[in-house]
This record gives C-alpha cells, structure tokens and sequence, in this order.
C-alpha cells in the first residue's frame, strides 16, 4: 500500500541527544564559514553592544591616567609641579607668587606659583590670606584649596585666597636675608687717593610684613682731603594687603653730603604701593605717599635759614629682573616734591648690574645719579652742583 499510512502509525524517532549534538555541529559549522564573509562585508548580525564592548574596554584602559600616591611629609617637604613631578626639600618662602624651594637634589629653586600643583609641609608655616587673615600650621596645598592643620583643628581656604607662606616656628633668623657690596681703591705715587664705598641692604619678610633697610656710602680721599663724603640710609614697613596690594605705614631716610651742603636731610613718612610684575625672574613694584622732612645746612647766605623743613609728595620705584643664569639688574628709583627752600625737586637712583661669581659672591657695577632741581648755596655764594654722579665697583656677598 505505497503512499498511505496506517492509523496511528509513527515514524522511528532519533534519540534526543543524538539530534541535538547533531544541532549544536551543524550550527557550529555554519558559524565558522559566516565569519569570513562576514568580516569582508563589514556587516555583521551581532547586536552593536557585543561588537563594540571589547574596543571600549581596550580603550578605557589605555587612556587611564596613572596617578602615583602623594609622598607623606614627614621628613621634608614636598612640591608637585603641574607636570606631576614631585621635589623633596624644604619651603623657604612663597611671596608674590614666586615659590623659594630649597630641593634636596637641585639646590634653591624659584618655582612660579602656576606652576605648582601640590605643597605639603612637615613642620609649621605662617600662611597669610586676603582679608587679612593669619593662620599657623602644617600646610597642603591642593589645586583648589589650601588646609591648615593646627593640632586637631583643621581649616579649609580658598587657593585664590593665598597671599604668601613664610615659616611658622620661632626662629627669627629665618626670617632675615641681607647683602653687603664693598669696593676699595688705592692709588699711591703721582697720585694718592683712597676711594671706599659700600652698599648694604637687609630684610625681614614674614608672611604678612616686609621690612627693607638699604645703605650707601661712599667716601674718596685725595692727598690728605676729603672729597666726597656722603651717606644715604633708607628704611621701609610694608603691609601686605593682597598679593598685589601692600601698605607702607613708615617709610623714613637719612642722607648726608656736606659737598651738597646738606648736615643732615631726615624724611619721615607714609603710603601704599602695588606690584605691577611679579614673576621668578623678574619683579616691579611701584610706591607713593606723603612724608615730613627737615634738613640742616653746612652753611647759608646772610639772611637765610640754616634749617628748613616741607611737606613731601614722593614716588618710587623697583625694579629686578633676570638676565640670565648669572646676571641680574636692579633698579631702584624715588623722586619727591618739595618746597623751594629744600630744593623743589629731588631724586635718587641707583643701578646695579649683578655679575655671580660663586653662590655667595657677586661682581657689582653700580650707577648712582642724585639730583637737587634748586640747591641752597654756601655762606660763601658757592653753589652746588645740581647733579651728582657715581660709578661704583665692588663685590657683593649674600646671606639668606
């Protein structure tokens, strides 16, 4: 009976398992010999999630940034620098966005404070912010923010906030820095003079304050007579208000010159200032303010008097900068105001070319030029000159 089948009559069946290994073995073979074409046509049937994750996975991992654990300051501090190198060494000073870090491998460094990422100290530092506020502790600086411990007292500023970091233990000769320059000049036979000059500046700088004394003198003797004799001392307070901002509640100078016909001049007085450059290798600032002064004079015309005093308007100015590795240039420049008995108008400057020799010992070429607009003439109608000039040589050692 071909082509029928009897009632409730089945076909023979395979066994499970056979037919689904069978399966499996079929859909592998198919799977291999699609994956060529497949890879040809650039179309594939795979959901976009299974083709793409293993490539985002990948890629993940080679662009992570790799981020090595901070240093702990125990010893030392520590600076990490926007490029993400860490120094170890000691903090002097940050003033005026300038870093002075003393690196254990690279001696003393002068960091420009955009380029630190990180500070961390091990011991106290004063850290002065705007407002004026004044905190003591051991300081970390983070991008955004600076963290002052103090015992268990922990305080959180603003970064932008920072005016300047100097050291918070009691030990004031950390606070001092001083340069002295001497010159002298012999000459004997035909001609016998001595020529001695020296110039000396000293400061204090904490976080909050700057005291600067400067000192010029210059004396020449020439067969047993005394031809230039002066003597010019110079004393500031400043106050820093912001990074850029400062006060300057005393400023006073003594000068002497009796070629000038000028006992003694004494200025007393008072203003503020503002930082135009400030930079690691370059810095300016400029100052003003009202001042008393009085002077006495060698001698005066029948008539006038021997000691005059004027209010004072004044201005000045400073000026540093480096020139390269071994040479710096310094310019420091005031000018003021005055009644027409104490000359009108005066100024003093002086110039100072710094060539290093060592470290600690520097070649000086100084100009000093020194200007009376009206000077008081002699009992004897002898009138000094109006400008005074000086050429100065000498060497210059530093302490800091």
């Amino acid at each position: 009976m071909k082509g029928t089948l009897l009632p409730h009559a089945r076909l023979p069946r395979r066994p499970a398992p056979a037919r689904s290994l069978l399966a499996r073995l079929v859909g592998s073979c198919l799977l291999l010999g699609g994956m060529p074409a497949l890879a040809e046509s650039g179309n594939s049937s795979l959901p976009e999630p299974a083709r793409l994750a293993p490539a985002v996975v990948q890629e993940n991992v080679a662009t992570r940034p790799w981020s090595p654990s901070p240093p702990v300051a125990d010893e030392f501090d520590w600076v990490q620098l926007t490029s993400g190198e860490w120094l170890k060494g000691e903090m002097r000073v940050l003033y005026r966005d300038t870093l002075e870090f003393d690196s254990e491998e690279l001696d003393l460094l002068s960091l420009d404070w955009e380029d630190v990422h990180q500070l961390r100290t091990h011991d106290l530092k004063s850290v002065r912010f705007s407002g004026p506020v004044t905190v003591i502790g051991i300081v970390w600086v983070t991008p955004d923010s600076v963290i002052v411990t103090t015992g268990k007292l922990e305080q959180v500023f603003d970064r932008s906030r920072l005016v300047s970091i100097a050291a918070g233990e009691d030990k004031e000769i950390r606070y001092w820095s001083t340069r002295i320059s001497l010159g002298l000049n012999l000459a004997r036979g035909n001609t016998e003079q001595t020529d001695f000059n020296t110039i000396a500046n000293l400061k204090r700088r904490t976080s909050a304050t700057r005291f600067q004394l400067d000192y010029l003198a210059k004396y020449t003797r020439t067969r047993d007579i005394d031809t230039v004799d002066n003597n010019r001392l110079n004393i500031v307070v400043d106050i820093f208000a912001t990074r850029r901002y400062f006060w300057r509640p005393f400023l006073g100078e003594y000068y002497r010159d009796p070629f000038q016909n000028i006992q003694r001049r004494i200025t007393a007085g008072a203003g503020g200032g503002y930082t135009l450059i400030n930079s690691p290798k370059t810095e300016w600032d400029l100052d003003a303010g009202l001042a008393y002064q009085t002077t006495r004079f060698i001698s005066v015309e029948a008539g006038e008097d021997l000691d005059v005093s004027t209010p004072v308007l004044y201005m000045g100015t400073r000026f540093e900068t480096e020139l390269n590795k071994r040479m710096d240039f310094k310019i420091n420049y005031t000018f003021k105001l005055v009644n027409q008995k104490s000359g009108r108008y005066t100024h003093h400057m002086i110039s100072t070319l710094e060539t290093g020799l060592l470290s600690w010992l520097d070649f000086d070429i100084s100009f000093v030029w020194d200007r009376t607009e009206d000077p008081t003439p002699l009992e004897n109608g002898t009138v000094p000159e109006t400008n005074d000039y000086q050429v100065i040589f000498s060497l210059g050692f530093d302490y800091h």
